[in-house]
This record gives structure tokens, C-alpha cells and sequence, in this order.
């Protein structure tokens, strides 16, 4: 038996002559009178392969149904059908698993992304989820081929937190107490002090304060991993368990950082462009026609780059109505983010120097006293897509902005005593990655370019 091969390579450089073995799932059966068509797909490209097969396997084939999955060794030889270089002559059919027409729900017919979504367990055979999961794949295998070829260090920064990285305070408790009779302090208050970290904890929502520490040792590092979020949000942006991806730098300021973000976004565009042109060619014909014109953009273009008091006095003089305000020291609101890199620049533009006010506390001050070293890289069709900031080395000041915004300094004490021992200016940025493979692929709604999503009252599969 000939070792087998993922269609894909078949289908790129598969010869007629070759004697060959493929395994998948069955899209489509079609019987002819001497003999039937079965299109097999294995995952690894958005097309099959068309196999021939004859009353050689005619017992196994009267099995053979869309979902069924097979082995199937044969010839390849030139096809005379339109759209296909290759088909398989088959020589033998195996069937490993069957499939019932009458219950199997993906049958060959258009069925909606929010009825795919209650059957995730299969809806991955499916054309176009399993082109955003081959996308999102090469995503992410850009993102560690950039870091890396740079000379990162990933690190692997806890799930499982006592502090609050953005104080934002929407965050999802671990606990191990009996929930029904949980301890109590004398003041009635539930005592953590009895769970199983001794305190408080919960689901991470950033690794970037764990990410300087590291940043402190290593110079250069980045992480990659899932980030909980407990907003009762349900909205086609918003999931409650995401991935992030933060680099952090030492001997770095907002300069450096920017150029960071517009080289990372213009490698990754390009490296799925290169390993994924039939996927993306897809989205592009099926989903959003400007999918190959956005990754044009990012790929071609250099940034606009401008401060936020800039884009203030450019948004006061647009001749376009916006549902939001704008005023200086409130902060951009989507439409107004799009308004600048859609309609004023037509390309992506980064704005920095945000209010202090509206930005968080490890950001570095300005010596203007109102505002901070931050940094928003905005993308057409989409908005934000990077946020970040030269972090605020200096203790004295980090110091006074943490009393401004009357946050314990004792959960912070670690943090703070980085600014003890061999401080440097440092900066970072995070990016969603789900809201990146979104963007990549025009899908309207982030619940389908993640595999299994979590979102209020939904944790299936």
C-alpha cells in the first residue's frame, strides 16, 4: 500500500501515472451507469479530489455518502473535466465511517453561518470555515516566524491572575469553594482568604505586566495565548475567550513600536497571501470582494502616522456627520477610527498621544502633563487593530498615576519593583488575534474564526 498524501500536494504536484492513496470525507457522490464520481477532501485545501471509481469497489460505494469517510487508492490520470487538472481512477474503496443521509446535517446545499455555528462540530467540512481555520493557521504560524526570526522569546505569561492588567474589572473569578456554602468574613463579605490561592484570582485578560518582567531578562519577547474577557457582550466583535498576541521590548521607545506594528502587519498579510492564495482568493470572490484590496493596503502602503490631538482637529473638520461627539479628551469611537483610515488617508494610520485620562495606568506620561506615550494602529474596514504604548519606566511617576486612580500598590508591589532594579524605557502592543483573522478574511462575525466560541450564555462544544 502507497503511504498517503494530503490532496493539496496532490493537486500542486500530483502527476498522471502516479499510484497514490488519499483519506477524507466524501463531499459529493454522483452515479453514473458504468460508474461513479466521489469528491474527497481531506482539510488541506479549499478544493478535492475527484475520484472515478468503477464496480471494482461497487460493494463499498453503495456505503459510500456526503460526510462518509474513505481511503481510496487509485491512478491519477488527466481529467476532461473543467476546473480540475487531475482525477483519481480508483483501484480500491474503503470506508471507515459511514454517514446517513436522512440525519447528516451538511448536505450539499447554502446553509447560514448562524446555523453553523449550533453544529461546530462538524462545520468545519464546510468551504469556507475550513478556509478562515487554514487562514487563521497560517496567521499563526506567521506571527512566531516574525517574532522568531527576530529574535523573540516567547513566553508563556499565567491563565490564572490576581491583578487586573487594564482595569477594566470585567474579569471571570476562579474559585475552588463550595459555591452553595462558600466562608464568610466577620463582616459577611465572602473569605477568599480560605480558596485555593489564598486570595482572589481570575482569568487573565493580558499578559503584558508578566510580559515585562520578562522583557527585563530576556530584552525582546512576546507572547501568544488565550485572554479571558467577562463582558455581556453579544455583538459579531466580541468573545468572551480570545487570543493575544504582545510583544514587549526593552530599550524601546513609541518610535520603535510603531515600526514594530505596521512590519508585523505587513509580514503576516503577506505570508498568508503566500501560503494561502486559494483561501484568500475565496473569501475574496464569496465574502468580501476588498479581501485582496485591504491586504494590497497593508502590504504597500506606509503608514500615516499622526498624534490623537491631530486626528481631533481633522475629525472637527470632516464634512461627514458622526453619531459619536468628538471633542478633545474623549476617545475615538469606531466610526470616527474608520472616517480617518477609510475616507482621509485611505490607508492604515497610527495615532498616538492619547489624553492620559482615557488611557491605562503603565502608560508613559507626556511631559505635557495630559498626555501618554500611546499608540492605536487603525485599519480600514475595521478600525483599531493594534493598541499599545511606551510603558512608563520612571517609579516616581508610575507611582503618582497609580495613586490617581487609587489602585492598591500592594497587588502591584512586583511590578513597581522593576522600577527598582535596572529600569529601561520599554514598550508594547497587543493584538486581538481573532479580530486579525477577521479582518484578513472579511467575515462579518468574530464568532466564526474561532473554533469553538465562548460567548454570553454559550459554551458548547
Amino acid at each position: 500500500m502507497t503511504t498517503p498524501r494530503r490532496i493539496l500536494d496532490l493537486i500542486r504536484h500530483g502527476q498522471p501515472g502516479e499510484t497514490v492513496t488519499v483519506r477524507g470525507w466524501v463531499r459529493t457522490r454522483r452515479d453514473q451507469k458504468e460508474f461513479s464520481f466521489v469528491e474527497v477532501n481531506d482539510g488541506s485545501s479549499m478544493a478535492g479530489l475527484q475520484a472515478l471509481v468503477t464496480d471494482v469497489a461497487a460493494e463499498a460505494l453503495q456505503r459510500v455518502n456526503t460526510g462518509a469517510s474513505v481511503e481510496i487508492s487509485g491512478e491519477l490520470v488527466e481529467s476532461p473535466a473543467k476546473g480540475q487538472r487531475i482525477e483519481l481512477k480508483a483501484f480500491t474503496l474503503q470506508v471507515f465511517g459511514e454517514a446517513d443521509p436522512e440525519t447528516y446535517p451538511l448536505q450539499k446545499k447554502r446553509h447560514s453561518f448562524e446555523f453553523l455555528r449550533t453544529i461546530a462540530h462538524l462545520r468545519s467540512r464546510t468551504n469556507t470555515l475550513g478556509a478562515v481555520f487554514r487562514v487563521r493557521n497560517a496567521c499563526a504560524t506567521a506571527v512566531h516566524h516574525f517574532f522568531q526570526e527576530r529574535g523573540f522569546l516567547w513566553v508563556h505569561t499565567p491563565l490564572i491572575t490576581a491583578s487586573d492588567a487594564e482595569g477594566a474589572g470585567e474579569l471571570f473569578t476562579v474559585t475552588s469553594l463550595d459555591l452553595n456554602n462558600p466562608p464568610r468574613t466577620k463582616e459577611g463579605a465572602i473569605d477568599f482568604g480560605q480558596d485555593f490561592f489564598g486570595k482572589r484570582a481570575f482569568l487573565t485578560v493580558s499578559g503584558q505586566l508578566e510580559a515585562e518582567i520578562m522583557a527585563l531578562a530576556f530584552t525582546d519577547v512576546y507572547t501568544f495565548g488565550p485572554t479571558f474577557r467577562a463582558e455581556n457582550s453579544n455583538t459579531s466583535r466580541h468573545l468572551a475567550e480570545f487570543w493575544m498576541i504582545e510583544p514587549e521590548m526593552a530599550f524601546c521607545d513609541l518610535d520603535g513600536n510603531m515600526t514594530l506594528a505596521e512590519d508585523f502587519l505587513k509580514y503576516v498579510f503577506s505570508y498568508v497571501l503566500k501560503h494561502c492564495p486559494e483561501d484568500m482568493e475565496f473569501f475574496n470572490q464569496r465574502i468580501d470582494n476588498s479581501v485582496m484590496e485591504t491586504a494590497d493596503n497593508i502590504i504597500h502602503n506606509q503608514f500615516e502616522r499622526i498624534t490623537y490631538t491631530e486626528a481631533i482637529a481633522l475629525l472637527e473638520k470632516a464634512s461627514k456627520s458622526f453619531e459619536y461627539p468628538v471633542s478633545w479628551g474623549l476617545d475615538l469611537q469606531s466610526e470616527h477610527e474608520r472616517y480617518l483610515a477609510e475616507d482621509l488617508f485611505k490607508k492604515p494610520v497610527i495615532v498616538t498621544d492619547y489624553p492620559k485620562t482615557i488611557k491605562a495606568f503603565y502608560m508613559r506620561q507626556n511631559d505635557d502633563g495630559k498626555t501618554v506615550r500611546a499608540m492605536d494602529v487603525l485599519a480600514p474596514r475595521i478600525g483599531e487593530i493594534i493598541g499599545g504604548s511606551q510603558r512608563e519606566e520612571r517609579l516616581d511617576c508610575l507611582e503618582q498615576r497609580i495613586d490617581e486612580l487609587h489602585i492598591p500598590k500592594d497587588t502591584l508591589w512586583w511590578y513597581l519593583e522593576l522600577r527598582r532594579f535596572g529600569t529601561v524605557p520599554h514598550a508594547g502592543f497587543g493584538l486581538g488575534f481573532e479580530r486579525l483573522v477577521q479582518f484578513m478574511t472579511g467575515m462579518q462575525n468574530i464568532r466564526d474564526v474561532i473554533p469553538f466560541p465562548r460567548t454570553p450564555q454559550n459554551a458548547e462544544f
